[in-house]
């Protein structure tokens, strides 16, 4: 089964969930693990593809933008709004606004929250995950300086 943790900053900004994103995806990446982040739509997807380049002055995170037919991701890092089902990958960083169906052939989930709209759909997840068999992780980050 795999870990699940929820990354929660009570940052309201419009970036601030996609940056923390970018924070978690880095740590991955550092740690030599394949990461595949599912965005809930095309904008997402852009947004953070933009982000990984930018968020931070000395990071550089390798990724690639993948589909449902790409065969093999070869990056460390994928994009996807549809993901490649057959690859594994060692965490699943999840921007959409429910569960993906791949989420068990991950060995960890990454569910990212802010203080803004995210919550509600949040909390439906936590639930779904309890339901099915997890008990996630919470964790508090505090606003970046």
């Amino acid at each position: 089964m795999p870990r699940v943790d929820f990354y929660i900053t009570e940052d309201k900004q419009p970036d601030a969930r996609l940056r923390l994103a970018c924070r978690v995806v880095e740590k991955g990446y550092l740690a030599e693990q394949r990461v595949l982040v599912w965005c809930g739509d095309q904008n997402t997807l852009d947004r953070i593809d933009e982000l990984l380049w930018t968020f931070g002055d000395s990071s550089f995170v390798p990724h690639e933008v993948v589909k449902a037919d790409t065969p093999v991701a070869l990056a460390p890092v994928s994009l996807t709004t549809d993901g490649p089902l057959a690859q594994h990958f060692d965490m699943l960083v999840n921007l959409a606004a429910a569960v993906p169906g791949i989420w068990r052939q991950c060995d960890r989930v990454a569910e990212i929250l802010d203080g803004g709209e995210t919550r509600a759909a949040g909390r439906e997840r936590f639930r779904y995950y309890r339901e099915h068999g997890t008990e996630p992780e919470t964790h508090r980050i505090g606003r970046p300086r």
